[in-house]
């Protein structure tokens, strides 16, 4: 992961950033996050992270509302944190995505999944968690091949500030249940190792 540009002020202008995101040209299947103000471009995903996020999908897509869409590159916007991310997955009502522009308020995001790349493991693991926290997402889901101790899925609820209280964690190959209104139990065993 390259930073391409820092706020050079703590109270950086969100939409002077805003601005300055929407005209990086990254590379093919790059992607471009504000991340604690400072602009970020990750490399592109390797075939395991799409087959994990492909997987989700599925599963997804058999538990959630026809007013709910599961989508894997829509930008999420958290200006007290000075973030743009961009989840591997995000569900959001489909009206969300009914205003003009490039990304939609993190706030209207129902889960979020991030899968870890070994350019973004710390950024997964520490600033967007805080950062979908402070935002009220309900529900975080981390799905980290690259965690040191071996491939991990953490599921995070009940955002208190900028903390998520841990509502399970596990090894790949573990089940994990996703709680209302979702309802679904995921098996991990099918998620390959990067």
């Amino acid at each position: 992961m390259s930073e391409c540009w820092a706020a050079g002020e703590p109270d950086a202008e969100w939409g002077d950033l805003v601005s300055l995101w929407e005209q990086v040209e990254a590379p093919k299947d790059c992607r471009v996050e504000i991340v604690q103000g400072v602009i970020t471009v990750s490399s592109r995903r390797v075939t395991s992270h799409h087959f994990i996020a492909d997987s989700m999908t599925r599963c997804l897509y058999r538990v959630i509302p026809e007013d709910r869409g599961i989508h894997q590159t829509l930008a999420v916007a958290i200006p007290s944190r000075l973030g743009m991310y961009i989840p591997d997955l995000v569900v959001a009502p489909d009206a969300a995505l009914r205003e003009e522009g490039n990304y939609i308020p993190a706030a209207a995001a129902e889960l979020v999944v991030e899968i870890t790349s070994k350019s973004n493991a710390r950024h997964d693991r520490i600033s967007k968690p805080a950062g979908y926290a402070a935002a009220g997402v309900p529900l975080y889901l981390l799905i980290d091949a690259h965690a040191p101790g071996g491939p991990t899925v953490t599921l995070y609820g009940e955002p208190k500030g900028d903390v998520y209280r841990l509502l399970s964690a596990g090894k790949f190959g573990d089940e994990v249940t996703l709680p209302a209104p979702f309802d679904l139990t995921l098996d991990t065993g099918e998620f390959p190792v990067s």
